[in-house]
């Protein structure tokens, strides 16, 4: 399990449930800070390895979601504090569990589409345990995560439902894979549903999938940030 730093649930929480350690998806707002004060709680709490997103740092561009909003009038705020920063879906990021306890107040963005290969190794000092990019979807830029000590990649585009029209990461494993030439492992989500999805990934080399959509939705129900149960809804 990759827990995101926008769950609803804290990683103590998480690991005291599963009893035994997951990783941490990092998404390190616009303050270094709070970037290393997330990092260190992840590591305290026992997570073996950050994962730091880079698949949607420069914003979405959700043209599904937005056809379908024409349909939902649900308002997010409802369920969500419309106060202080926010992510990029819009919501706040202040009542976050892992956010509670951190000065804010300097924060603007959840991502920082400012971010270069220097953030990754000054991140790379930082991290104790294992550190590993997702969102690497090209040759080039997973040669670069080699060159910056990264220890694993994923091939990610966020579901694709944050950059629709670009490549889909099945298209995008295989020089992924010849780039990094087994120096490190490479995983892959974003859009896996079938067994056969999964085994199409791991003939090429991919040595693990993510499918968190699939288990979410397999999972029936959800509460919502207000208590509430509803079918087939994640607030994620």
């Amino acid at each position: 399990m990759i827990l995101s730093t926008v769950s609803s649930t804290a990683i103590e929480q998480a690991i005291q449930a599963r009893e035994a350690p997951i990783w941490y998806q990092l998404y390190p707002t616009d303050s270094w800070a709070i970037t290393q004060a997330l990092v260190k709680r992840a590591e305290t709490a026992g997570a073996p390895a950050i994962v730091f997103t880079v698949d949607n740092i420069a914003g979405r561009n959700t043209e599904t979601d937005k056809r379908f909003a024409r349909l939902d009038t649900r308002q997010c705020a409802s369920c969500h504090i419309p106060d202080g920063p926010r992510n990029s879906a819009g919501n706040s990021i202040s009542s976050k569990p892992m956010f509670r306890g951190l000065d804010l107040s300097g924060v603007t963005e959840l991502y920082n589409a400012s971010f270069t290969w220097d953030f990754v190794r000054r991140l790379r000092d930082v991290v104790k345990g294992k550190l590993l990019l997702k969102g690497i979807e090209t040759r080039e830029d997973a040669q670069l995560c080699l060159q910056h000590g990264v220890d694993g990649i994923i091939v990610s585009n966020h579901g694709g439902r944050s950059v629709e029209t670009g490549r889909g990461t099945i298209e995008s494993l295989a020089e992924v894979v010849d780039a990094v030439q087994g120096r490190v492992p490479v995983m892959i989500d974003s859009g896996f549903r079938r067994g056969t999805d999964v085994f199409k990934a791991l003939a090429p080399g991919a040595k693990a999938v993510g499918i968190g959509r699939a288990l979410c939705l397999g999972s029936g129900r959800f509460r919502t940030a207000r208590g509430r149960e509803s079918a087939g809804y994640s607030t994620r």
